[in-house]
């Protein structure tokens, strides 16, 4: 099976674990990174910095696939923003499972997920596009995680969940099974979310409460 040309769009932390996650499966090869204009020239674990993600249409016209690795430590924003200039652009989105994870084949996975070792995803659940289900992060049976969310290491999204679009799922954070977590919410490390949180909150501790600003 040949192998497809890649671009990663973003050079951080999350794209180093994402090159790792590549080089695993041997399906993608990758061309190059995009990332800010300072650091052109650089590498990322042993690949170059090529451009700016101005550079977009130009790499899609060469028939190229994307994948977003910019992380997600809070705002969803920039992966977003990100995502939307792929697609606009008509490109390709690539999606990378670890192949020591597991998913099932009930499971539905939008275009541009990362999938870390050790996730789980169990069926019938939906991830939406652009998501990061990090390391040994688990959605459990009929939870939906909608686009550009984040479910962060170690976290527990239990049996028919759902988690709105732009939210993050903070480490070893746990949601009780049917919990509604609405858009663009924070929910802290270590949390357990016991009901539901509404769009834009912030929570945090056992059990999980509003940030108190």
């Amino acid at each position: 099976m040949s192998s497809s040309s890649l671009i990663l769009v973003g050079g951080g932390g999350h794209c180093r674990a994402v090159i790792d996650l590549i080089a695993l499966l041997k399906e993608h090869r990758i061309e190059g990174i995009l990332d800010k204009k300072e650091h052109l020239g650089r590498t990322v674990s042993g690949y170059p910095i090529i451009g700016t993600d101005d550079m977009i249409p130009e790499l899609v016209e060469q028939g190229h696939r994307f994948l977003v690795t910019a992380g997600q430590v809070n705002a969803s924003s920039l992966r977003k923003q990100l995502f939307d200039a792929i697609v606009q652009a008509g490109g390709l989105l690539a999606t990378i499972v670890s192949p020591l994870a597991y998913v099932s084949s009930n499971a539905e996975l939008g275009a541009g997920i990362v999938i870390g070792h050790g996730a789980v995803v169990n069926t019938g659940a939906i991830i939406g596009a652009n998501c990061i289900i990090n390391t040994g992060a688990i959605v459990e049976h009929d939870a939906r995680v909608a686009e550009h969310c984040h479910v962060a290491t170690g976290a527990i999204v239990n049996g028919d969940c759902s988690v709105g679009t732009g939210s993050l799922i903070g480490s070893r954070a746990v949601l009780l099974q049917g919990v509604r977590i609405m858009d663009n919410c924070i929910i802290g490390a270590g949390a357990v979310v016991l009901r539901d949180v509404p769009q834009g909150l912030t929570v945090f501790g056992v059990p999980a409460r509003p940030l108190m600003k």
